[in-house]
Order: C-alpha cells, then structure tokens, then sequence
C-alpha cells in the first residue's frame, strides 16, 4: 500500500513512516500542509495520514481542498486534542477516521487495516494461486504451506500482481506503486525484482512460472482466476 504522511514533527512523521516501511508499505512524508496537498493531488495514495495543526495549511483545509477534487484516498486524520468537536470537524470535512496523539503504533496499524476492510472487502483476503498462498493480513508468501522469503519489495510486487490479477501492469505503473518519489529506480530495477521472485518460488518447489511478460507491455499473473 502507498502511503503520505502528513506531520510537521519529524520525530512522529520518521519513525511512523520507519513502523509503516517494516510493514511492507511504500512512505512518503511531508511536513507542511500545503507539500501534503500538492504531493496528495499528484501521487496517488491508497491512504493518507493528515495531522490536524500542520503549517502553511491546517490538516481540515487540505482535507476539505481534497474531498472537493474528488481525492478518493483513505484519510486517517492525526489530532492531539482529544474533543469531540476536533473529531466531528475533521469526519465532516472528509476525513475516514481519527486517531489522537500520542498513540500506539500496533494500534494505529489496527485501525489502517480496518479503514481497508470498510473500503474494500477483499483487501485482506488470502490470495491463492494453485499451492501458493499471499496473506495480507501478515504480510507472507507460502508455498505448500512452506515460507517464501521475499524481500519486503518483492513482496510488494507480488501482491499489487495478484490485486490486479485482471490487468497488465506496466513498469511505469509498477514504480508509481512501489516506490516513493526519493526513490524512483530504473525501469531495470522492476525487471530484476521479478527475476528475483521467479527465482524463489522456483527453490521453494513452484515449477510454473506465476508472472508473465507481455511483450513491450509489462507483466500479469499467469492464467490466474480473480478472486
């Protein structure tokens, strides 16, 4: 999942954003309200988490600007006052859901997955390709009930593949989803990724090849039934 983190203290928006990427998610922060909004207009964000106080825009007005440019981005308002009208003013202006400061980080993670079962039900659901198994609720890959160990990247991978079993993703679609803006590899990099999959799902005992190349396109799941 994309992720911006909108939070002018940089010690809650690093290690928030550190807690989010050991969690397999693609992060992206800015510190003031109105980078939020330029970055949330242009990045395509599964999910943004917005302070309330922020500089240069408050957390409300980039939430309100947003919602009014049709944003269809999950947003998790961040506040530290704990009223009810802060709350209430933050839901109407758009916001998914709250969360005060200071808060657990096993919790703020509970509440980000239960944002994503309330918008799409199948976002946490076990996807299965003959033997082999992607849990999003743990973040791993088994085959044969056996562990796969991809790296946090290459799981990433493998699993915008099979939420999007119907579609052929190119590079360029790959790298916007996988990869924050501090980051952006050569189209090469996607290119070994997908070596680097093959190549442990082959040693863990799978002889098919799951991905498929599209010519001058990019890739898809194999001959793969959405759920």
């Amino acid at each position: 999942m994309k992720i911006l983190i909108v939070e002018d203290d940089f010690r809650i928006a690093n290690n928030l954003a550190q807690f989010l990427r050991s969690n397999n998610h693609v992060v992206e922060i800015a510190y003031d309200g109105e980078t939020g909004y330029d970055l949330a207009e242009i990045g395509n964000y599964d999910l943004i988490i917005l302070d309330l106080s922020l500089p240069k825009m408050d957390g409300i007005t980039v939430c309100q600007k947003l919602r009014k440019n049709q944003c269809q981005s999950l947003i998790l308002m961040l506040t530290a006052r704990d009223t009810n009208l802060d709350q209430v003013t933050g839901l109407d202006a758009g916001a998914d859901d709250y969360i005060i400061k200071p808060f657990d980080l096993q919790l703020l993670l509970a509440r980000i997955r239960a944002l994503l079962r309330r918008n799409n039900n199948h976002l946490n659901t076990l996807f299965t390709w003959g033997d082999l198994v992607l849990d999003p609720n743990k973040y791993e890959v088994k085959y044969q009930n056996n562990l796969v160990n991809l790296s946090p990247k290459e799981y990433q991978l493998l699993e915008l593949l099979f939420r999007n079993c119907d579609r052929t993703l190119t590079k360029e679609i790959i790298i916007d989803q996988l990869w924050s803006m501090e980051e952006i590899p050569q189209e090469e990099t996607v290119k070994a990724h997908i070596k680097g999959i093959r190549k442990k799902l082959k040693l863990a005992g799978l002889k098919t090849n799951i991905i498929e190349n599209i010519y001058g396109v990019g890739y898809r799941l194999n001959s793969y039934d959405c759920p």
